[in-house]
C-alpha cells in the first residue's frame, strides 16, 4: 500500500518502474496508472539488482523490514542513490561507509514515524537545547471491530515485529531496553477519544546522532484493549519462531500467526482508517508539539497511512533530485531536516497533498 502510494505520486514529475514479486500488486498500479512501468521480480534476489537497476537514477525502497537491510545494501552496491522506508531491525548507519565508497546518497527510515518525527526533533536541535522528545503514533480503523480493534495499514509481519522487538529508550542520559508492549498508558487525542500508548523501537537512529538528549521515548496507539489481546497471545507462545511438533508436523508458531493475522487484520478497499500522531520537544522553558490527524483519502482510494509515510519519503525524493541534499553516506531524516529549507520543503510537499502538520509552542513551568 505504502510503496504504490509513493509510486503514484512520484510518477507525476518522474519516469517510475515499480517492481513487486506479486504481479497483482502491479497490475492495480497499472490500472489506475498506466504511465508507471511494472516489473515482476523478487527482490530477495540480491544478485538481480544491478540488472533491475540499470536503467535508475533513483531508488526508493520499501519492502519488508525481514529483508530491507539486505535490500539497501544491494542499492548501494550497484551504486544508486535514494530513499528507503523498509524499518528493518538493523542499524542502517552501519552502511554508511559503503555508501561514502560507492559514492551514493541514501535517506533512510523516511517514513511517518521513523520519518516526520526525526525531521522535527533534527530541526529543533539546531533551534535549542533539547531535554526531552516524545512521539506517539498510530494507523487505526476508524471502525473499531472486536475482538482486535485493528487493520493493519502496513505489512502485518512488520507489525508483529513491533510488538516483539524490544524498545529502545533514552532515560536520564542511558540508551535503556525494555519489552515492546510495555508502560502502557492512556492519552486523549481530539477526534480520536482516548487511546493506548506502549512502548515500541522507534527511536532507531536518534539514540546515536542526538547522544545529547537525555531523555527521549517513542510509544505506539491503539484502541485501549488490544494489547491485552496482543500480550495474551505472545505469552501463549503465538510469536515463537522455534518450530514446534503440531500433528506431525514442524511449524514455525509465528508464520501460522502472521497468516492468520494477515487476513483478520487486511483493510479492505475503501475501508476508512487514520494516522494520528503527536511529537513533543521540550527545552530552555518551551515545549513545541506538532501533530498530526490524517483519514483514508476517497478521491486517490489511498490510505491515510500510505500518505502520511509514503509522501514523506517522496518528498525526500524530490529533495535529493532537486539538490537540496548531496551529500554522500547514509542520513537519516533527522540529519537531512537540521536544514531549515529541507525542513520547510518537506512539510510544504505534505500540505499540498493535505497531510497537514499542527504546530503549537508554548511555554512550561521551570522549576
Amino acid at each position: 500500500m505504502v510503496g504504490s502510494a509513493i509510486a503514484k505520486d512520484l510518477s507525476t514529475a518522474f519516469e517510475v518502474t515499480s517492481v513487486d514479486v506479486n504481479p497483482q500488486n502491479l497490475q492495480a498500479i497499472s490500472l489506475t496508472h498506466p504511465s508507471i512501468k511494472t516489473v515482476t521480480a523478487n527482490l530477495q534476489q540480491y544478485d538481480l539488482y544491478p540488472q533491475l537497476l540499470a536503467d535508475a537514477d533513483w531508488v526508493v525502497l520499501a519492502v519488508p523490514g525481514f529483508m530491507g537491510y539486505k535490500a539497501l545494501e544491494s542499492v548501494i552496491a550497484a551504486g544508486k542513490s535514494g530513499v528507503d522506508i523498509s524499518f528493518f531491525p538493523e542499524n542502517a548507519l552501519q552502511l554508511d561507509e559503503a555508501a561514502k565508497k560507492a559514492n551514493v546518497t541514501i535517506i533512510t527510515d523516511c517514513g511517518v514515524a521513523p520519518g516526520m518525527s526525526n525531521f522535527i526533533v533534527g530541526r529543533y536541535n539546531e533551534e535549542m537545547k533539547i531535554e526531552r522528545f516524545l512521539c506517539y503514533v498510530g494507523g487505526l480503523p476508524k471502525e473499531r471491530k472486536p475482538p482486535f480493534q485493528y487493520k493493519a495499514p502496513f505489512s502485518p509481519i512488520d507489525v508483529l515485529e513491533e510488538y516483539t522487538r524490544p524498545a529502545r529508550l533514552k532515560e536520564a542520559g542511558r540508551i535503556v531496553t525494555k519489552p515492546a508492549l510495555s508502560d502502557r498508558e492512556i492519552l486523549s487525542f481530539d477526534k480520536v477519544g482516548e487511546l493506548e500508548a506502549f512502548n515500541t523501537d522507534g527511536l532507531r537512529s536518534l539514540i546515536y546522532t542526538l547522544p545529547h538528549i537525555p531523555e527521549m521515548l517513542e510509544k505506539t496507539l491503539r484502541y485501549p484493549g488490544h494489547i491485552e489481546l496482543i500480550i495474551a497471545l505472545q505469552q501463549a507462545g503465538f510469536f515463537n519462531t522455534e518450530p514446534v511438533n503440531a500433528a506431525g508436523q514442524l511449524v514455525k508458531p509465528m508464520d501460522v500467526t502472521t497468516t492468520l493475522l494477515l487476513d483478520k487484520w487486511k483493510l479492505e478497499p475503501n475501508e476508512p482508517e487514520f494516522t494520528v500522531m503527536r511529537v513533543v520537544v521540550e527545552g530552555e522553558g518551551k515545549k513545541v508539539e506538532y501533530s498530526l490527524y490524517d483519514e483514508y483519502d476517497v478521491v486517490s482510494s489511498i490510505s491515510s497511512m500510505a500518505r502520511t509515510t509514503g509522501y514523506t519519503c517522496a518528498a525526500a525524493m524530490h529533495l535529493l533530485n532537486n539538490g537540496m541534499f548531496t551529500q554522500k553516506g547514509v542520513f537519516p531524516p533527522e540529519l537531512v531536516g537540521s536544514n531549515e529549507k529541507n525542513f520547510d520543503f518537506v512539510i510544504s510537499y505534505l500540505k499540498e497533498r493535505n497531510v497537514n502538520w499542527t504546530k503549537r509552542i508554548s511555554m512550561m513551568d521551570v522549576k
